[in-house]
């Protein structure tokens, strides 16, 4: 194993070899970047380099990048460059967030139209979800459909198209994010946090057109806000390769990550790595419990806690809540540590939900399911963050796409469970679901490796 440090490369000055046809003159040193000062032969430092410039000239011209090869500065245009491609993730992002929190509200409404119970209902989570690898563009067609008030039928179908858009754009941009390797921990808290703004919104907007008889006009802003995500998806990254997009922004790939055959050796070695599966999973049930609660927390305070259409706001109160905490808490986390702090968080969390399910309070209610939101919301950025710490760094991007793939699975899952219950035991059945699944989520995080694999 290697020493503790030596996990950061180091530049130090390393005597060369004479050769035969050398004179004997006095030893040559030259810059060199290492990994550990333990390979270094004693250390001298002389006042100048072989040609005469001072040596302290010379160090700032070498950038390391993390894997012991040096890099370019970052130019002024490569930082333009990197800004333009996070504003657009961050739209992306929204637009998914903006999806997301639009159900919740509406719910009551298309029950009512379609003349549906909860587990019928719950096909939409299922369907949104399903064949994530297919197609970006989808969700323009999804919303156009849905927006003419179709058969139901026709509407499930829709969100089948909407979930293979938006289900690819998720994986990718917060894999894209992560390869990042200047501050990424920041820049995947400003995405995620984009998500949440545009759960934060939706209700509010959603919430208006459940009381209007053009209710599934809502769906007319969602197919502009898409338009507008093709457009800039188009301009800013051009249908490149991510290699391709990370060098536009002064970011060369690592010769780790080079060469033609390493995709189908690297999906291999991440199917085969437990740690894998482990945080998937955990993922999973995190993203299956976030959609649950932003879904039917409004079912639950009208039928169970007896709110008005107005009701349709705490679902955004959830989702300000969780944009909320993927910033604010930054600090916090790193002050407590990111592992130790989803322990906290989730604690946190499940205490909330107890208060929600066991004192019969609208107002209090509302008020826990925001603070909920709140502790929440930086989970998601804090386990992307783990996998950049845990994993290879070549192998970092693929493990996050595979990860949040199979992590959306549980929008699907578990918002249909609960619906299925529901059916049976009444939407009161919601709050049991959501605190059990609360308690699997930090058994998977306490399995989840916390070192370097």
């Amino acid at each position: 194993m290697c020493p503790a440090d030596c996990t950061r490369p180091r530049i130090g000055l390393i005597p060369l070899q004479q050769t035969p046809n050398q004179s004997q003159s006095p030893t040559s040193w030259h810059f060199f970047p290492t990994t550990s000062m333990n390979n270094l032969t004693p250390f001298q430092e002389p006042q100048s380099s072989p040609s005469g410039t001072p040596l302290s000239e010379k160090v700032p011209s070498i950038v390391s990048e993390g894997n012991g090869s040096p890099s370019p500065p970052i130019s002024k245009q490569h930082r333009t460059q990197e800004r333009i491609q996070l504003i657009t993730l961050c739209w992306t992002l929204f637009l998914a967030g903006w999806n997301d929190g639009t159900l919740g509200p509406l719910i009551p409404r298309i029950q009512r139209v379609y003349h549906i119970g909860y587990t019928v209902l719950s096909l939409i989570f299922v369907f949104q979800c399903l064949l994530l690898f297919f197609g970006s563009c989808l969700p323009v067609v999804a919303y156009s459909l849905q927006a003419a008030a179709l058969p139901f039928p026709v509407f499930v179908f829709a969100a089948v198209i909407n979930g293979i858009g938006l289900a690819i754009q998720d994986a990718l941009s917060n894999g894209y994010v992560a390869s990042m390797k200047t501050n990424s921990e920041t820049k995947m808290g400003f995405v995620q946090a984009a998500y949440g703004a545009g759960a934060l919104v939706a209700p509010f907007v959603s919430t208006q057109f459940a009381q209007l008889s053009r209710w599934s006009f809502h769906y007319l802003i969602s197919l502009g806000m898409a338009t507008v995500n093709i457009i800039l998806l188009a301009v800013v990254f051009r249908g490149k390769t991510q290699q391709e997009c990370l060098a536009r922004i002064g970011q060369e790939a690592g010769d780790e990550e080079k060469g033609e055959n390493n995709e189908q050796s690297h999906l291999r070695q991440i199917v085969s790595m437990k740690a894998v599966h482990l945080l998937a999973v955990f993922l999973l049930v995190y993203v299956g419990v976030e959609v649950t609660i932003g879904g039917w927390i409004v079912s639950f305070m009208i039928d169970v806690r007896k709110g008005g259409p107005s009701a349709g706001y705490i679902s955004a109160g959830f989702f300000g809540g969780l944009t909320l905490g993927r910033i604010v808490l930054l600090p916090l986390n790193k002050m407590i540590g990111e592992r130790r702090v989803v322990y906290v968080y989730g604690l946190l969390a499940l205490a909330l939900e107890l208060v929600i399910w066991l004192v019969p309070s609208l107002i209090g209610g509302a008020v826990c399911v925001a603070i909920v939101g709140l502790v929440l919301g930086p989970m998601y950025p804090i386990a992307m963050n783990h996998s950049g710490r845990v994993f290879p760094p070549w192998l970092v991007s693929g493990v996050i796409a595979w990860v949040t793939a199979i992590a959306t699975m549980g929008a699907a899952v578990i918002p249909f469970v609960t619906g299925a219950i529901s059916q049976r035991a009444g939407i009161k059945s919601l709050e049991p679901v959501v605190v059990a699944m609360l308690g699997t989520m930090l058994i998977l995080w306490a399995l989840v490796p916390a070192h370097k694999i």
